[in-house]
């Protein structure tokens, strides 16, 4: 059983940068981890994914500006992200599957989810 704890998040301006955390507990190796997004009347959009390996993936729209790190001692896993758009703003979320490779499974464990807006 896995428990996820998202923190960091916040209000910022268009093109600074903001970092998200996720602390988790409970977790054994093998799981793959990722940071979600949802806009209400929108799907859910996965935003960066780093599997069991340490080997990350991120849509198209994330790539060169956001950053998925895990300090697996800490058990914290981390988002980065730069050059924020005002269409970047929405609940983040953590989450997690005991999978040993992004995109294989479906995340089974997720966080409360934590706000970020940027403001143009």
């Amino acid at each position: 059983q896995l428990h996820l704890v998202e923190s960091g998040g916040g209000s910022v301006q268009a093109g600074q940068s903001l970092n998200v955390s996720c602390s988790y507990s409970g977790a054994p190796g093998g799981h793959t981890m990722g940071w979600s997004r949802h806009v209400p009347g929108n799907e859910r959009e996965e935003v960066a994914c780093i599997d069991a390996g340490g080997d990350t993936t991120y849509p198209d729209f994330a790539k060169g500006r956001f950053t998925i790190s895990k300090d697996s001692a800490k058990k914290i896993l981390y988002l980065e992200m730069t050059d924020l758009r005002p269409e970047d703003t929405a609940m983040y979320y953590c989450a997690a599957v005991r999978a040993s490779r992004c995109g294989t499974l479906p995340y089974t464990y997720w966080g409360q989810g934590i706000q970020v807006t940027v403001s143009s």
